[in-house]
Formats: structure tokens, C-alpha cells, sequence
């Protein structure tokens, strides 16, 4: 028993790099395809497109802070504690990134027709970003509990 609960410990702590690596993959591929579409469509401001799909990239970075905040010896009593800050935070920093994605796609479309909306257009996406940012400052100050 204490064998799997170590092993729940030690993917608790590597979950949010793994998941977040995941999400900034997912999201800047679907805003990455929306951005070489609108290139085809436009005769310029390919630089704005190539960056905002670049956005969904944070995710893996908060990821990788909250594996070295968590990043101890696994014991049974500190085990639960490290799978559910790590694997929470982790799929929140997955859901993020892969909605944020999705927000930068209809950024980069609506950008294309009304190039003067570039900035509203990506409320959206900051907003998301905020999540995200939730996420991780959680996880920061609650692994700071853990022995």
C-alpha cells in the first residue's frame, strides 16, 4: 500500500510540468493552425499572429515552477498532499492553456476582418491567462503547507 501511495506522491509532483507541457502543446497548435490560415487570407501582420499563438506557451513555465515548488522526498504522510496540489494545478494549467488556445484562434479570425480590434480581441485570452495565473499561485502558496 505504501508503495502506491508513494508513487501517487512522485506523479503529484511531476503532474503539473507533464500537464502543462501538454496544454501549451494543444493551445499553440490550435492557434498556431488559426494563424497560418489567416496568413493566406491577409497581405500582412503576419508577426502579431505567429506571437498570440505563441501565448498559450506560459502554461508549461507555471508548470515546471510548481514541479520545483513541490520537488521534496516523498514520504506516506506528505504523499496525498503532493498528488492533489500537483495533479489539480496541473489539469487547471491543461485547461487553461488548451481554452486559451481556442481564444487566440478566434483572436487571429477576427483580427484578420478588423485588424483595428487586435487589442479587444484579446481580452479573451488574457483573461484565461488570469486563470492560469490562479492556478499557479495556488498551488505555490498550499505546497508551502506540505512538510
Amino acid at each position: 500500500m505504501n508503495e502506491l501511495v508513494l508513487t501517487l506522491g512522485w506523479l503529484g509532483i511531476y503532474a503539473p510540468m507533464a500537464l502543462g507541457a501538454a496544454a501549451s502543446a494543444i493551445g499553440c497548435s490550435i492557434a498556431g493552425m488559426a494563424s497560418i490560415g489567416a496568413m493566406t487570407e491577409t497581405d500582412g501582420g503576419y508577426g502579431r499572429f505567429v506571437g498570440v499563438s505563441a501565448f498559450p506557451s506560459t502554461m508549461v513555465i507555471y508548470g515546471i515552477v510548481i514541479m520545483f515548488t513541490l520537488n521534496r522526498d516523498v514520504t506516506p504522510e506528505n504523499a496525498g498532499g503532493l498528488f492533489g496540489i500537483g495533479i489539480l494545478s496541473g489539469i487547471a494549467l491543461m485547461y487553461c492553456g488548451i481554452w486559451q488556445g481556442r481564444a487566440c484562434a478566434a483572436a487571429i479570425n477576427a483580427t484578420k476582418e478588423k485588424p483595428e480590434i487586435f487589442g479587444l480581441a484579446l481580452a479573451p485570452a488574457a483573461i484565461i491567462e488570469g486563470f492560469g495565473v490562479f492556478a499557479f499561485v495556488f498551488a505555490l502558496v498550499i505546497s508551502a503547507g506540505i512538510s
